[in-house]
């Protein structure tokens, strides 16, 4: 994993949150988002399916789609209004197994 984009620099004090994050075990801070939990562990959200570089979110109000993440069983979830939960095992690549609709589909 790259190096986080966010630095925590206050609410420090509340209770740690466990989950994994590509297969690797992560933490964050219980009441954070998954946005949040993703960028104080990682260097971005996810990558663009467009191929224009990494993704970080971008209105952090669930009213664009730039956030969507997935679970490890395949689900996708909007990261900047999903909050951590213990446990959770998330994806920043789709599963191999997503297919995208196209025109031809």
């Amino acid at each position: 994993m790259s190096r986080p984009r966010f630095v925590r620099l206050a609410e420090t004090g509340r209770p740690p949150v466990r989950f994994r994050l590509d297969g690797r075990k992560a933490e964050a801070l219980a009441g954070d988002t998954v946005l949040t939990a993703i960028l104080t562990n990682a260097g971005s959200l996810r990558p663009s399916e467009f191929g224009d570089g990494p993704r970080a979110g971008f209105c952090l109000m669930a009213a664009c789609q730039d956030c969507w993440v997935w679970t490890e069983e395949g689900g996708r979830l909007r990261a900047c209004d999903t909050v951590v939960a213990e446990g959770m095992a998330l994806r920043t690549t789709p599963p191999e197994e997503t297919r995208w609709p196209t025109s031809a589909s």
